[in-house]
């Protein structure tokens, strides 16, 4: 199972209110939040929308919902990798050309 399979929120009964998630439609997110309340008897349910502040409510049926990606640990991978040395190489870059005939 790939990663965004297992992101993938098919229902609004896999989600519980805190979850972060992106909702998306034809390839473009348009919504991302945290969820606020659930209706899983007719698939719905509401978001905090992070870039407006507003509330939204998301069909999950309408929509591909994705758990949101742990920002906090990609940002940390990325700080830690930005700090770690960079290897050697194992072969040289120049190799002077051998004087030995």
């Amino acid at each position: 199972m790939d990663v965004e399979e297992a992101r993938h929120i098919r229902s609004s009964s896999e989600l519980n209110v805190g979850d972060e998630i992106e909702a998306w439609h034809n390839g473009k997110l348009f919504h991302r939040g945290t969820v606020t309340q659930t209706v899983t008897a007719v698939d719905l349910f509401w978001i905090l929308d992070s870039r407006t502040g507003t509330r939204r409510l998301i069909d999950a049926e309408a929509l591909i919902i994705l758990r949101a990606a742990d920002q906090g640990t990609a940002k940390a991978a990325s700080r830690a990798a930005a700090r770690t040395p960079a290897q050697p190489s194992h072969m040289p870059l120049f190799q002077a050309p051998s004087l030995a005939g």
